[in-house]
């Protein structure tokens, strides 16, 4: 075997048999099969010569005619030591390779391919003790492999020990360490002997370290091995021999796509791999490593670069505003003149809206109007009762359970990075010793610094200046001041009696005929019917109480369908009663007869404005001054205020010192049950005490709103129009509010206006000529 490459004259023209995945080195003996037809004509052909073939890998192993670019130019001629025909059609041959060789030419094509080869040989070495120290190294690196469980053919390590040619023992070794064909191909092309030494040292040094962990393992995981602990045995050991030879496994190779299609930014995308990092370390069914892949599915679903293009067609918005809702233009104009600007400049900041106004006006409808306007996705989040800081911020990963925040959430859900975004309720916040919500939401709600938003759970800045904010609230007092002062406060009254009728006829009465299954039958409503409904079983600032009296109807109708009495129907007056019963309301008769001590006072509360009745009663007594009805400290403070100043001029209006010194006064606001309190209360109570004082009449159809001083005059109060609009569903005639308040009446609408006579005072003696009825005689 020594001497056999020199006994064999290389033909000049010699078959070439191409080989998959394997690489044939010299003094390599092994068995292979043959199939092609190409193959197999090249192994003919060497038998019917001198038995020497020319044996080189293929480039693509599933190629079945490879070209001759496809093949390595160099391999290793061979000599078939044996040939067997087998019942399928193949052939078998043992192989011996002799020397390595290099392709100078192809020759034939057919049958198959035929070459001229040109031995190679290695180049001269510079230092016989550097190969030597190699050989050396080669060896006992060889032999650590085979102690630590490298298989490897029996005797092979003693065969090595006596040769000692270099290049026969890189041969030998090459070809039975099982290398990759890339590898293996580069030892083979490879001249110089030191480095085909450096390069199977460096393969044998990665397999020596990952035979070493596999020990490791092997026996940390050797004691008391149930089903359990092997199966994490084996998942470990594979994990550690994918990650020695640089393999990806399937799920980090997933998320390695996904995290690159979601187009993060540069900061989270770094982060993101460093977490996938840690992920491919950890065992797949622990705890920890579900944390992660959580935390790595939401990174990879937010709407970092989502975004959708914005409708900036006026008349577009315009139309579809106008048909979702009737009225409330101030709302529409500002979004409108949102539109308008961003035609202008596009990198415009969305404003922070909140919509302030009593229950059932349409406030979180009108949001979704909005979203529709512009081509936006739509999220809600309630903010109701919400206690916790974590939901607003989101819990730290830390913890068990732990999510991000609601506004991340609902981004999530909206998958764009520009939704409309309904925060509703937020004047419902709470706070306890969790931690205050309304101060999470300062920076939520400050275009300057939400630019850079980090939720607790990504612990990653999110940017959420293109989102439109929009807030909804019954009440402004509740909210916080310094969250107040982030958001443009644009309030949205109640509806009067002619709006109500349009809307009901427009929106209300098609949706509930259709909710009803009612859409296929003649079912009409009179305009008087759908007015005294409004009148006579609603008195709110909204619509709710109204759409549920209207479906309530709908029902009545359904009904009587069903049961097969008739097809159509039509609402009117008269048929009221007989679905609804009796009127809730009864008009205005409660404002016919003027009492003593009896004032028509104006309120505004969270459902929108009321109509409230002072009274105030004298007897004899001690000059003791009583206050019932459930009031706050304000309305308790305007009630002195208000007893000091009648007191104070009392006098002009014919009342002596006796009429306090000798009788008792009770001030008394019905509803005791409900607490009642804020500023505009003073000169209604004093007009009350002032009529029980002289003992005359207060006309029940002037109402009035105002704060007292103890000097008389007459100061502003807020929610002017909603008191307005309570004044006119109740029927009265006259509403005396203060002189400051006058300019508000500027943006009123004019059929509020029209049908109420608004009388602004400065003091209260204009207060008193107007509502109390003194007579011609009597008043001094």
């Amino acid at each position: 075997m020594d001497n056999l490459e020199h006994e064999i004259k290389i033909p000049e023209n010699m078959p070439l048999l191409p080989v998959r995945d394997i690489v044939i080195f010299p003094y390599m003996v092994i068995p292979l099969i043959v199939g092609r037809d190409t193959t197999k004509a090249a192994v003919e052909k060497a038998l019917n010569a001198e038995h020497i073939i020319f044996m080189a890998s293929q480039k693509d192993p599933s190629k079945e005619n490879p070209e001759e670019t496809e093949i390595y130019q160099t391999g290793t001629i061979s000599s078939i030591l044996k040939m067997m025909k087998m019942s399928d059609g193949n052939i078998k041959i043992l192989v011996q390779g002799l020397m390595r060789g290099k392709i100078i030419k192809f020759n034939e094509k057919e049958p198959c391919y035929t070459v001229t080869v040109e031995e190679m040989k290695d180049s001269p070495t510079e230092n016989d003790y550097s190969v030597e120290a190699r050989m050396r190294s080669l060896k006992e690196r060889l032999n650590h492999a085979v102690s630590l469980g490298k298989p490897m053919l029996p005797d092979l390590l003693a065969v090595l020990e006596t040769i000692e040619e270099p290049e026969k023992l890189v041969d030998i070794i090459a070809a039975n360490l099982g290398l990759k064909l890339e590898d293996a191909q580069e030892i083979l092309e490879n001249e110089a002997l030191e480095q085909r030494f450096d390069k199977i040292n460096t393969i044998l040094n990665r397999e020596i370290s990952i035979l070493e962990v596999q020990h490791k393992i092997f026996t940390d995981a050797k004691g008391e091995i149930d089903k359990g602990q092997r199966e994490y045995f084996l998942r470990e050991q594979l994990k550690a021999i994918k990650r020695e030879l640089g393999e990806d496994d399937k799920e980090t190779t997933q998320y390695y796509k996904k995290i690159k299609k979601a187009k993060m930014p540069k900061d989270v995308r770094q982060e993101a791999e460093k977490q996938l990092d840690r992920l491919s370390h950890m065992h797949q069914d622990s705890a920890e490593a579900n944390v992660v892949r959580t935390y790595l599915d939401l990174l990879i679903e937010l709407p970092w670069s989502k975004a959708t293009e914005d409708n900036l067609d006026i008349l577009h918005a315009t139309k579809v505003l106008n048909d979702d809702h009737y009225g409330l233009d101030e709302v529409k104009d500002r979004i409108l003149d949102f539109l308008a600007l961003r035609k202008l400049n596009t990198e415009l900041k969305s404003p922070i809206l909140c919509l302030v106004g009593p229950p059932g006006v349409g406030k979180t409808s009108l949001g979704k109007s909005i979203a529709k306007a512009m081509g936006r996705n739509f999220v809600r989040v309630s903010m109701g009762g919400m206690r916790d800081e974590a939901e607003i911020r989101g819990h730290r990963r830390t913890y068990i359970g732990a999510m991000p925040g609601k506004i991340i959430q609902g981004l999530k859900s909206a998958g764009t990075n520009n939704p409309v975004f309904i925060l509703d309720e937020i004047d419902k916040l709470g706070s306890d010793f969790r931690g205050d919500p309304s101060s999470a939401l300062l920076e939520v709600l400050d275009p300057v610094q939400n630019v850079a938003f980090v939720d607790h759970y990504i612990a990653l800045p999110f940017d959420l200046s293109k989102v439109l904010f929009v807030t909804t609230a019954n009440s402004l007092e509740t909210i916080p001041g310094p969250l107040r002062d982030r958001m443009e406060i644009i309030r949205i009254p109640g509806y009067t009696e002619e709006e109500k009728l349009v809307i009901a006829e427009k929106y209300i009465i098609p949706r509930q005929v259709k909710e009803n299954g009612l859409k296929d039958y003649k079912v009409e409503f009179e305009r008087s019917a759908i007015m005294t409904t409004i009148t006579g079983y609603t008195r709110e600032s909204g619509l709710r109480g109204l759409e549920q009296v209207i479906a309530k109807i709908c029902r009545k109708i359904g009904r009587c369908i069903a049961e097969g009495k008739s097809a159509e129907f039509k609402v009117t007056k008269r048929k009221l009663i007989k679905y609804l019963g009796p009127a809730v309301f009864l008009g205005d008769d409660e404002l016919k007869r003027n009492d003593v001590g009896v004032v028509t006072g104006l309120a505004w509360t969270q459902m929108g404005g009321e109509v409230l009745f002072v009274e105030c009663s004298r007897f004899k007594g001690k000059g003791s001054f009583q206050l019932t009805g459930m009031l706050g400290d304000v309305m308790k403070e305007s009630s002195q205020a208000a007893m000091t100043y009648v007191k104070t001029v009392s006098g002009k209006y014919g009342a002596t010192q006796s009429d306090f010194a000798d009788f008792d006064y009770h001030v008394h606001v019905p509803a005791g049950a409900i607490p009642k309190d804020g500023p505009s209360a003073g000169i209604t109570i004093a007009t009350a005490i002032l009529s029980a004082v002289v003992n005359k009449p207060v006309k029940k159809d002037v109402a009035m709103t105002g704060e007292i001083t103890i000097t008389g005059k007459v100061l502003p109060i807020g929610g002017l129009k909603e008191k307005l609009l309570a004044a006119k569903r109740m029927g009265v005639k006259t509403v005396v509010i203060p002189k400051k308040n006058e300019n508000d009446l500027i943006k009123m609408p004019k059929n509020i206006k029209s049908s109420l006579r608004i009388i602004p005072v400065e003091t209260f003696d204009k207060v008193a000529e107007i509502a109390i009825d003194f007579g011609d005689k009597d008043k001094k």
